[in-house]
């Protein structure tokens, strides 16, 4: 079974958009790690988006804030603004989804899920020492998660931690990983709707684990479009701005 791996969509629906129609026929299952809404301009439309393709979900920080399930206190002034628009924002059906969704990790056919560290879904996994614990508590071979918005991942084999750094060959799309057997891996499909390793396009991965395989995706997306959207509902202009940067 092939599945495809979002993460970090951030209400971007343009950039959701685009993901999708690149990767349409190369999946049978939706998975998401987590901050389905949050910062971007469209957070109905892409949970709508989410539950019609009924992606198993688990809930990331800016989920509950933007559904109240936690305040926003821990964020930064930015952050909080566009977390309490959201809020506002949301039909009742859709911040009742929010709420329910599940607390990672979850495994689900065969390999794991989570938003941030393993041990705490806010936890920012961003170098191998963060990392060590998420690979050592592993509950299958690979684990996705999420969160860093860094599209790369982390390894354990003979007690040896490595990193993992993808970046598409001669030119095209995506960038392949063949999954060998005794090694742990901790894998980052990087964000949809706000890349911040200095990559401007949506960033997603496509596993085939039956085949031993995962392939990590950029592409292109209408930037400006989703700029305009967010200046439109007077979203804060650094959040604005950082699109055109991939920051």
């Amino acid at each position: 079974m092939r599945h495809l791996i979002l993460s970090d969509i951030h209400a971007n629906n343009t950039a959701l958009d685009a993901a999708l129609e690149a990767a349409k026929g190369k999946w049978d299952k939706v998975v998401c790690l987590g901050d389905v809404v949050g910062y971007g301009p469209d957070p109905n439309e892409v949970i709508d988006r989410i539950r019609e393709l009924r992606a198993v979900t688990i809930r990331g920080n800016h989920d509950k804030a933007s559904s109240g399930l936690a305040d926003a206190e821990d964020f930064n002034p930015v952050a909080r603004n566009v977390a309490l628009w959201t809020r506002a924002q949301l039909r009742p059906e859709n911040k009742d989804w929010l709420e329910r969704l599940p607390l990672g990790p979850v495994t689900i056919d065969g390999f794991t899920i989570a938003h941030g560290a393993c041990r705490d879904e806010d936890e920012y996994v961003f170098a191998p020492a963060q990392a060590l614990d998420s690979l050592l508590d592993a509950r299958s071979p690979i684990t996705f998660f999420g969160h860093t918005h860094l599209q790369g991942g982390f390894t354990l084999r003979n007690d040896v931690v490595g990193v993992l750094h993808f970046k598409p060959a001669g030119g095209g799309p995506f960038s392949t990983l063949t999954i060998e057997d005794g090694t742990t891996y901790l894998l980052n499909p990087g964000s949809i709707g706000q890349p911040r390793d200095g990559d401007t396009r949506a960033a997603f991965a496509i596993a085939d684990l039956e085949n031993h395989s995962v392939e990590f995706w950029r592409i292109e997306y209408d930037i400006e479009a989703v700029q305009k959207r967010m200046q439109a509902a007077e979203l804060p202009e650094p959040l604005i701005q950082r699109l055109s940067f991939g920051r």
